[in-house]
């Protein structure tokens, strides 16, 4: 069961799934076999997606099934079939077109793509392409405009039924025609360049006019790349009229004389002899901006191969943008705006540029909105700001800890001698006094404190430290030191006199 299309760039063989979509099938087969389907037109090429077609109105918005020539408008769709289910795996599937509501009509599209997994549900297939791979392949690389429309009419020029299974429905006999019909006056008008018709830009031009228009478009073609790559601010950008380019001076030539010499044209009203940035020396070419066109023009004329400083010096029309182009070295605040700026980001440091895009609304805003805009942050700088930020803390945290720990050995230190003048034989003679051993319990418990707090961290050293430093401890131990002073001379009193 399979039908030919014979389409204005080859013929498509399809084969049906009869089994599985009877009442599709049976709708195309009908619909072909009263030559439903001829002059329509591919009105839709998606290109690496899918063609559509079986529109006799060529909109998209027409078509009608086969069971409304039988039983009326009231049958113009069907109900799509959706068991078993059959997806969109393979190029060339072969889909009625879901004109809402689950309903088709007369109009299918055949993929041409893989695994358009996402018309699954939505349309029902019910064929596949077995001939004429090359012929779709052709229809999906049509020149289309934005709504996938074709510019060149591809279209069904007749159908051919190979084998029907189903037998006619009563009332069918009656609009199967026994010839092709001829296309209507619709049909006609809704196409538009033929699909018979050459296409050919070079007929009826001479050589030089072949040749000249193949140079535009190769003119054409690189002022994009350029424009794309950011040389230019625009395709159609021209540079100005008014402007000349003079080169082939003499190093010793300076703007003044320049301007002298080309003044007697008209007024001029800029005149820059070109310099290097790093030395300043002449790079042996300049430009003359005149306030009038005809004055250029006439300098034009008049002044290539003049010697000037001994010196033929050669004159052409300058093809510079950088007056037109906004972000130029010369461009006037007036001037035409331009797709791309590069500006300045950083004072000082470098020479850093940022490729950014220019916005009309930004310039309306005001020079120092733009201006913010063009310095705005870079974040390798911020980056590297916050890393020596980052560093220097922690640089400074580490001399802050060193000098803490250092204090904290030096109190460790004036505590062990302290103790250590307290532990002298003289002390111990006294310990079998009942205060003298009151005191040795304190003097013990003090030693095992430190002990501890040298063994446990040195989050817990600094702690006691602190506290160590408060006054409240510090009037503590001093009260404590002259208690045992005082008990020290009591006890030296009482032995002097024993």
């Amino acid at each position: 069961m399979a039908v030919i299309l014979e389409t204005t760039l080859g013929d498509i063989t399809v084969d049906l799934l009869t089994e599985e979509r009877p009442r599709t099938c049976l709708n195309f087969l009908k619909l072909c076999k009263m030559k439903y389907y001829n002059f329509c037109l591919f009105h839709s090429v998606q290109r690496n997606f899918m063609v559509q077609t079986g529109d006799p109105t060529g909109t998209g918005r027409g078509g009608e099934s086969i069971f409304s020539k039988l039983y009326g408008d009231q049958a113009r769709f069907f109900e799509m079939e959706t068991n078993p289910r059959l997806k969109h795996r393979k190029v060339g599937t072969v889909s009625m077109v879901n004109n809402g509501g689950n309903m088709h009509g007369s109009q299918f599209l055949i993929t041409t793509r893989e695994d358009v997994d996402y018309l699954d549900g939505q349309h029902t297939v019910f064929g596949e392409v077995s001939e004429g791979d090359d012929v779709l392949a052709k229809i999906n690389e049509a020149i289309c405009d934005n709504e996938h429309r074709p510019y060149q009419d591809i279209r069904i020029n007749h159908t051919v039924v190979l084998d029907d299974p189903f037998d006619d429905p009563a009332g069918l006999a009656d609009h199967i025609p026994d010839r092709s019909p001829e296309p209507t006056k619709e049909q006609l008008e809704s196409g538009r360049i033929g699909a018979d018709e050459a296409i050919d830009d070079t007929e009826g031009r001479s050589q030089e006019e072949v040749e000249e228009m193949l140079q535009e478009k190769e003119a054409q073609a690189r002022t994009q790349i350029l424009e794309m790559v950011g040389d230019l601010p625009e395709a159609d950008v021209a540079p100005p009229d008014n402007v000349l380019f003079v080169c082939k001076l003499n190093p010793v030539t300076q703007d003044d004389d320049l301007e002298v010499i080309f003044s007697r044209f008209g007024e001029i009203k800029c005149c820059e002899v070109i310099r290097d940035q790093k030395t300043g020396d002449s790079l042996c070419y300049a430009f003359v901006e005149f306030e009038k066109p005809e004055a250029c023009e006439e300098a034009y004329f008049k002044m290539d191969n003049v010697l000037i400083d001994d010196r033929r010096i050669h004159v052409d029309f300058s093809q510079s943008v950088s007056k037109v182009w906004k972000g130029g070295p010369n461009a006037p605040k007036g001037g035409q705006k331009s797709k791309f700026e590069l500006k300045d980001k950083t004072k000082g440091v470098g020479k850093q540029y940022d490729l950014i895009l220019g916005d009309d609304d930004d310039d309306e805003a005001g020079p120092s909105r733009t201006q913010d805009r063009g310095r705005g942050p870079d974040p390798s700088h911020d980056r590297r700001s916050k890393d020596t930020e980052n560093r220097s803390r922690h640089d400074k945290h580490k001399k802050t800890h060193r000098r803490d720990s250092s204090s904290s050995e030096d109190d460790r230190r004036h505590r062990k001698k302290h103790h250590k003048k307290e532990r002298d034989p003289h002390t111990d003679r006294r310990g079998r006094d009942g205060s003298s051993s009151e005191d040795d319990r304190r003097h013990k418990k003090h030693r095992r404190h430190d002990r501890d707090s040298d063994d446990g961290g040195h989050k817990k050293r600094d702690r006691h430290e602190r506290d160590y430093d408060k006054p409240k401890h510090r009037e503590h131990h001093r009260s404590r030191s002259r208690e045992k002073e005082h008990r020290h001379s009591r006890h030296d009193k009482h032995r002097h006199k024993h």
